[in-house]
């Protein structure tokens, strides 16, 4: 590879680094054609984005992005492959369902909105993360309940007032 195809992918790295607040480091050495096919696949339906990369160019990328990565660019050894996504736990739930058919992907390090998680340990960490819509419905849901507990004790409170009404103007 060439010292300008470097530069592009270098770029090419940055822009997208810049672009993703949910990025996951993983190992997929070891996995053959079939179960490698079939870990990507999986990601495409779960619309979450691998790519597989070259170590130095990744550090030199995230050295020139503006984003503050921490201790990341230390667990650059190995294979690594990049999962990009949206959503802040849906690699973590690929990557915890997909163990159930192999041991492989490992978990190196990610990066979710300015938190940095390092270590496959972090797994479990990460797949509770609750994503923005799972809180925004969780929220709603708290701020309705006191609103029905209302409603309900007016609608009952207001049926047994009115026969209660009833009965006495009839006496």
């Amino acid at each position: 590879m060439t010292r300008e195809e470097k530069a592009i992918v270098i770029k090419d790295l940055t822009a997208q680094l810049a672009d993703s607040s949910t990025i996951y480091l993983t190992d997929i050495s070891g996995l053959d054609a079939g179960t490698t096919s079939d870990l990507r696949r999986a990601c495409f339906k779960a619309n979450v984005k691998l790519a597989v990369v070259k170590n130095t160019l990744l550090a030199k990328a995230m050295e020139a992005s503006e984003k503050e990565f921490g201790e990341l660019p230390d667990v650059l050894k190995g294979n690594t492959s990049l999962m990009f996504s949206e959503v802040g736990n849906v690699p973590a739930k690929l990557i915890k369902t997909f163990r159930k058919k192999s041991d492989k992907p490992l978990l190196k390090g990610a990066y979710i909105t300015e938190a940095v998680y390092i270590g496959d340990d972090q797994l479990d960490t990460l797949v509770s993360i609750k994503s923005k819509e799972e809180m925004i419905g969780e929220i709603i849901g708290l701020l309705q309940s006191p609103a029905k507990n209302v409603i309900s004790g007016l609608k009952s409170g207001g049926g047994k007032l009115a026969g209660i009404l009833k009965t006495l103007s009839e006496r």
